[in-house]
């Protein structure tokens, strides 16, 4: 595997990552036992991941996504946590799953699990990809998650660090870093 110039080193390959989806997929199938479910992925970086987490379950499954920003143009998160794009899924009284690619502050997933809130599921979990525990600013425990991992800047398989790297087929370590 090519290793991109900007990349310290790969945490997680390609078939890493897509192995633990289908464990994670194995896992929420036997918790919700073919209950209908809505997964709400948190855009843009969850894509790669949610997909896998789709092609994993075996359960009546429907989805959407939820954009929410706290990092804009740094490696530093902002602190400020805005809505930019809301679930058009009506979710009141469902069983949901919150998707999120990694949780580093907490603030993200924080924000979104206080909106979902707003529109009434019957249940409300979240999964990540990576958890980073370190540097939490809010105190929040994943219900099902991928990977833990130190406090790194990782980018690609949808990380992105300025809208760049999403692309990259592996999580890798940004020579960047913080």
């Amino acid at each position: 595997m090519q290793l991109h110039a900007d990349i310290k080193e790969i945490l997680f390959t390609s078939d890493q990552i897509k192995a633990r989806a289908k464990e994670l997929g194995r896992q929420i199938s036997a918790d919700y036992r073919e209950k209908p479910l809505a997964l709400v992925g948190i855009l843009n970086g969850v894509k790669p991941f949610l997909n896998d987490l789709l092609g994993a379950l075996d359960l009546p499954i429907s989805h959407d996504l939820i954009e929410l920003s706290s990092y804009g143009q740094s490696t530093v998160s902002s602190g400020t946590v805005k809505v930019l794009k809301d679930v058009a899924l009506d979710i009141s009284g469902k069983d949901v799953l919150l998707v999120e690619d990694i949780i580093d502050t907490g603030l993200t997933l924080y924000t979104a699990i206080e909106h979902l809130r707003a529109h009434k599921p019957a249940t409300l979990k979240t999964c990540t990809l990576l958890n980073k525990k370190t540097g939490r600013s809010v105190a929040i425990t994943p219900d099902y998650y991928g990977f833990t991992i130190p406090d790194l800047f990782v980018v690609g398989y949808g990380l992105d660090y300025a809208e760049n790297y999403r692309e990259l087929p592996y999580i890798g370590v940004l020579k960047i870093n913080k």
